[in-house]
């Protein structure tokens, strides 16, 4: 009987750069990694039909986005399998939902009025919460769940630390989960509170870490 490759990986994990072939991967992903969390819970209602439906929908749009915009995104993979994907926004696009006419209209039909309403009220709020000078943000990142507890996530977060520290325009990097069990992980990687947004009986928190840009020799470009 040939073994699971989730149980018995045979290859070092690669961190890989990827583009909009690896769509339909990085969606299953995060599907399992956000259908659960408390924020998606109550930000799409998981009482009501479809709930599903609607975070697939709003997984889809987002990624699709991100990639029209040509934003970074990285994964880790092993034995040829993507396990964790992360999307980082870049420092200076500072993306307001609101002005992304058609991403808007595409989440109405597909997540529905209401859901979306309260999706950019959320990422209204987060907006306001991002320090100044720029920082990069991480507004999806997760490990397939097959995978967890193998310390791909910190492999992955390192990854895009290395990103963001390669590019001098911003200050670090911002990320938020309403799984308050991560908190301690996320610190341990250097992450502090920025506040926390309300939403219904659990808070959202919002975390901030300095990622310092890579100062260039440039003895060792000559």
């Amino acid at each position: 009987m040939r073994k699971n490759r989730a149980d018995t990986p045979t290859t070092e994990p690669a961190v890989v750069r990827l583009d909009v072939t690896a769509s339909n991967e990085a969606r299953s992903i995060l599907f399992h990694a956000y259908r659960d969390e408390p924020t998606f819970q109550y930000l799409f209602n998981h009482r009501r039909p479809g709930y599903e439906q609607r975070v697939r929908a709003t997984i889809r749009e987002l990624i699709d986005l991100y990639f029209s915009l040509d934003q970074e995104a990285v994964g880790v993979m092993v034995d040829d399998v993507l396990v964790a994907v992360a999307f980082i926004g870049d420092p200076e696009l500072r993306m307001n939902l609101t002005d992304q006419l058609s991403w808007r209209i595409r989440m109405v039909l597909t997540a529905g009025f209401k859901a979306t309403r309260r999706y950019l009220d959320y990422h209204e709020k987060i907006r306001e919460m991002l320090p100044q000078p720029l920082a990069h943000q991480l507004p999806l990142m997760g490990v397939n769940p097959k995978y967890q507890n193998r310390g791909y996530g910190r492999l992955l977060l390192k990854a895009v630390e290395k990103l963001c520290a390669e590019n001098p325009r911003g200050s670090g990097l911002v990320l938020d989960t309403g799984n308050s069990r991560y908190l301690p992980f996320y610190e341990s990687e250097g992450f502090r509170s920025l506040g926390k947004i309300q939403l219904g009986s659990f808070e959202d928190h919002v975390l901030f870490r300095e990622v310092h840009p890579v100062v260039k020799d440039a003895t060792a470009q000559q």
